[in-house]
């Protein structure tokens, strides 16, 4: 897709917005199916059906789609398209990586303490395209 192409599909869509600023809200939703066969969450997603299980780290056994991966993968999902759609805009060519990345212990919650907290640890992202100068990085 060009500028012109997005342009053509997006003006529309703004003057909307303007003329009505609730119509651009938009509210997405999720469901997942709790079969009751093992410790695990079926979520039907556009094309497929994805089942989130135990992480190997707490006694899952690697089969399963982790959820907190799914999670990291929709922040790359999301800021990949916008970085894609901004640099079309602006008529630029842009190509590269969109990374997201989480620490997280898998101590169970019983396990905790307040020198050895469970959950979640740093997380962030980071984008590297070409041109090399449009780089960005959260935190910083």
């Amino acid at each position: 897709m060009d500028a012109t192409t997005l342009k053509d599909l997006q003006t529309p869509l703004k003057a909307r917005y303007r003329e009505d600023p609730a119509a651009a809200v938009v509210t997405l939703t999720a469901d997942g199916e709790l079969d009751g066969t093992g410790v695990a969450c079926r979520v039907r997603t556009a094309t497929a059906l994805a089942e989130a299980g135990l992480h190997p780290a707490t006694g899952g056994d690697g089969t399963q789609l982790c959820s907190g991966d799914m999670l990291l993968e929709a922040l790359v999902a999301c800021a990949g398209v916008t970085l894609r759609a901004v640099a079309t805009s602006l008529g630029i060519q842009a190509s590269g990586t969109v990374r997201a990345r989480a620490t997280w212990t898998s101590a169970a919650p019983s396990a905790s303490t307040r020198r050895r907290p469970s959950g979640s640890g740093r997380s962030g992202w980071a984008s590297r395209s070409t041109p090399p100068r449009a780089r960005t990085r959260w935190p910083p």
